[in-house]
Formats: C-alpha cells, sequence, structure tokens
C-alpha cells in the first residue's frame, strides 16, 4: 500500500487525563493540574484488519498508557514541550507513520474566562 493510502488510517485516543506539573509559575509546578491528552497515529491498517492481528497495529491501550507516562515526568514550562514529547513516544512504536498530538491544558491561568487552551502538532517518521 503507498504511503498516501496508508496514512488515511488513523488509531486515536482521545481525553487522556494526566494530572502534572507543567507551566511556568511556581504554584502550577508545586499544585499541578489536569492536562488532557488526544492523540492520533497514522497506521496502516490493512494488514491487522485481514489477518485480524494486534501484532501488525498499534494496541491502543499501550499508546494511552505511554502517553500518560511521558505527561506525567519531568515538569517543563511549556505546553509545547510536552506536545513534542508525546509524538515522539508516539513515533516510538514501530507501526506509526505519523502523530497528530493535542494537548489540553483547561485549568491554565488565565485572567480571563475560557474554556479551554490547547496546542496541536503534527510529526512524522524523519
Amino acid at each position: 500500500m503507498d504511503d498516501v493510502a496508508s496514512t488515511r488510517d488513523r488509531i486515536a485516543v482521545t481525553g487522556i487525563r494526566v494530572r502534572a506539573h507543567h507551566g511556568v509559575f511556581d504554584f502550577e509546578r508545586e499544585q499541578g493540574q489536569e492536562f488532557v491528552i488526544d492523540v492520533s497515529v497514522a497506521v496502516d491498517l490493512a494488514a491487522a484488519a485481514s489477518g485480524d492481528d494486534l501484532a501488525r497495529t498499534v494496541h491502543y491501550g499501550d499508546l494511552a498508557v505511554a502517553v500518560a507516562r511521558a505527561v506525567e515526568r519531568d515538569p517543563v514550562d511549556l505546553i509545547e514541550t510536552v506536545a513534542e514529547r508525546v509524538a515522539e513516544v508516539a513515533l516510538g512504536f514501530d507501526a506509526v507513520e505519523e502523530a497528530t498530538v493535542t494537548v489540553h491544558k483547561p485549568q491554565a491561568p488565565i485572567e480571563v474566562p475560557f474554556d479551554d487552551v490547547a496546542v496541536t502538532i503534527v510529526r512524522s517518521r524523519a
């Protein structure tokens, strides 16, 4: 299957909730807050589907756990950095060709009412 067709196939896990200590302010680092992660990975799913074979795809449970662990570790200032970390983890799965990652920070310290703040990145294998 060519690259264009295969990247149309995707596995998505949305709403992964992780308590972590990222942020530029001391109180964010000390108190922590909830981050919500959406990850979608491009995977050629034809072989897995035709053979009904989990080994030929990405186990979404393993992906979710790996993403959560990446978000929990080593506090950083920016959610952009968290998104890059998550993309690297997703691309670490052999079958993943591309990762789209959104990091939501719904409790961000913003002075005006808001529903959410988020960054989204798209990364591919080099």
